[in-house]
């Protein structure tokens, strides 16, 4: 017997077979149980997540010798047929050979005659996009009133192109990507009924490279068995694949986790050996990386799979968080800028290089604590905790004019002159406390990355001691505060300002005469507040 090959052997033939695509499946299960169906239906979406397919499923629903509904029994001579591709009521019509206004005419011409065995009489146009105007002009008409015996399912990877006229006569259901995990489900279930063994990362990998289509990843699935010789081993899927294998990326990440360079670069040697796409090796990176930092901030107790990949585990156990984010950020900047280097490999070579070089330097950093109770918690000098301001000054205990509400904060935050970095830090900052010579300060956590930098720290420090002539304790807490910033403070006037202009503009007799008077309207992006 002839071999057929997976994508279409295992082509669902009920709407409980299809992967993904649930917003849509609702919907028409919903139409086909209520009797409300619609003449004309409009599938669009990117290559290989179900379009054509959906619409066959759709035609046996509607066909069914046992009735219209959405779970057409798939044994009677109408199932049968239409699964084989011989029911002559389901009329499957390629726009792109067939894109010619006379063979669209011939097609319409037909459409008044009864079905020959079916309920309806189905036409399934297929990339319907590629039709030209005339075509479309001479389709419109019928697409609009068809006969009741007469059904229309469409499917487009570009429904942009279709003219407005024949978007608004159907109902259009947009196709989504499926994802990796409906990919490796549904490759999992089918290696299983076709008695092949394989392992977990094969499959991860097929899918990955499936880029959300299931017929591309039961193509690659079809290639890969016959690769591998029947067994899928991730080796030998990735030799197919033309990628690097997972012991190199995983040298990689090993390499800026003992911060050793010699290992990286001869690391990356081997795998210029392999002639690799050195932008899909990044690409790859960065989702071992997206990885790592999602089991780092998982619970130690946590079910969640991807917590199953030893390898992945100890690497999140030993490396930083931050370190884990600065090495995706770069590694995200850097697939920006790989293509303009004098080669792609010096490029990936570039970007390792910088994890390696920019790291944060967190050792000697003070550790900030949220405070859980209403009294603030100080950060005090003991050390792991370091207090910002410097314990070499000597406390004076001159009374100072104390701050006593966020208002006078602001104003102080704008007098001292600020910029960059530090100005957003202090503006951040909401007061908790002024006493004797000690200035507490609320940080939102979410803002914990401005602390980061000690010379922003010191700057800020310097610039409180200059406003207030001597030297003063100061004290950050990382918590939350019901208060508002100087930067809220000031993005909350901007907006009153700008609402306010807006208001004025509108209601501005004038403005509104011109409006009437040559149907104009107003550009809300070039309003400016005085």
């Amino acid at each position: 017997m002839t071999y057929q090959v997976l994508a279409r052997k295992w082509r669902p033939k009920s709407f409980q077979e299809m992967a993904g695509q649930s917003h849509v499946l609702k919907a028409l299960t919903n139409a086909l149980d209520q009797d409300r169906l619609h003449h004309a239906y409009l599938f669009a979406g990117t290559r290989g997540v179900g379009k054509t397919t959906l619409a066959r499923i759709l035609a046996k629903c509607l066909n069914c010798d046992t009735g219209v509904s959405s779970t057409p029994c798939g044994i009677c001579n109408a199932c049968v047929a239409i699964d084989e591709g011989r029911f002559v009521d389901l009329i499957e019509v390629d726009a792109a050979s067939r894109a010619k206004v006379e063979e669209t005419r011939d097609l319409m011409d037909n459409v008044q005659y009864a079905p020959s065995i079916g309920r309806y009489k189905v036409y399934l146009i297929d990339e319907i996009h590629m039709f030209s105007n005339h075509s479309f002009n001479a389709l419109l008409k019928t697409l609009e009133e068809p006969p009741p015996h007469v059904k229309f399912l469409l499917a487009t990877t570009e429904p942009k192109k279709l003219p407005i006229t024949i978007l608004s006569r159907c109902l259009q259901f947009n196709l989504s990507h499926l994802t990796n995990h409906q990919i490796t489900k549904q490759v999992e279930m089918i290696l299983g009924h076709e008695k092949i063994n394989f392992d977990f990362e094969s499959v991860e990998h097929i899918a990955r490279g499936a880029t959300g289509s299931m017929r591309d990843a039961l193509s690659l699935l079809d290639q890969a068995i016959a690769y591998c010789g029947g067994i899928l081993e991730e080796s030998q899927v990735r030799a197919m694949m033309g990628t690097v294998n997972s012991s190199d990326l995983n040298g990689l990440i090993q390499a800026l986790i003992d911060a050793d360079p010699e290992s990286l670069l001869s690391t990356i040697e081997s795998i210029a050996l392999q002639n690799p796409d050195f932008d899909a090796l990044l690409a790859e990176l960065l989702s071992l990386l997206q990885k790592i930092a999602i089991i780092q901030i998982l619970p130690a107790n946590s079910s969640n799979p991807i917590k199953d990949n030893p390898i992945l585990v100890d690497f999140a156990n030993v490396m930083n968080k931050e370190d884990t984010q600065l090495y995706y950020q770069i590694g995200m900047m850097g697939r920006k800028d790989i293509h303009f280097a004098p080669d792609v490999k010096s490029g990936f070579e570039m970007v390792m290089i910088r994890m390696l070089v920019f790291k944060p330097n967190i050792e000697n950093e003070p550790k900030f604590q949220k405070s859980n109770t209403k009294t603030p918690t100080e950060v005090l000098a003991k050390n792991s905790v370091t207090p910002i301001a410097t314990q070499k000054a000597k406390e004076n205990k001159t009374s100072i004019k104390k701050i006593t509400s966020n208002n006078e904060w602001k104003k102080i935050t704008e007098k001292m002159e600020l910029a960059g970095l530090v100005k957003e830090l202090a503006e951040n900052c909401v007061l908790k406390a002024h006493v004797d010579n000690r200035i507490a300060l609320a940080l939102s956590p979410t803002q914990e990355h401005l602390l980061l930098n000690q010379n922003q720290r010191d700057r800020f420090e310097q610039a409180i001691q200059t406003h207030f002539g001597q030297n003063v304790k100061l004290v950050i807490l990382l918590e939350d505060s019901t208060n508002e910033t100087p930067s809220e403070t000031n993005a909350r006037v901007k907006r009153e300002k700008q609402k306010a202009a807006e208001n004025s503009l509108k209601n501005d007799p004038t403005v509104k005469s011109l409006m009437d008077t040559f149907d104009a309207s107003i550009d809300q992006d070039s309003i400016q507040p005085q």
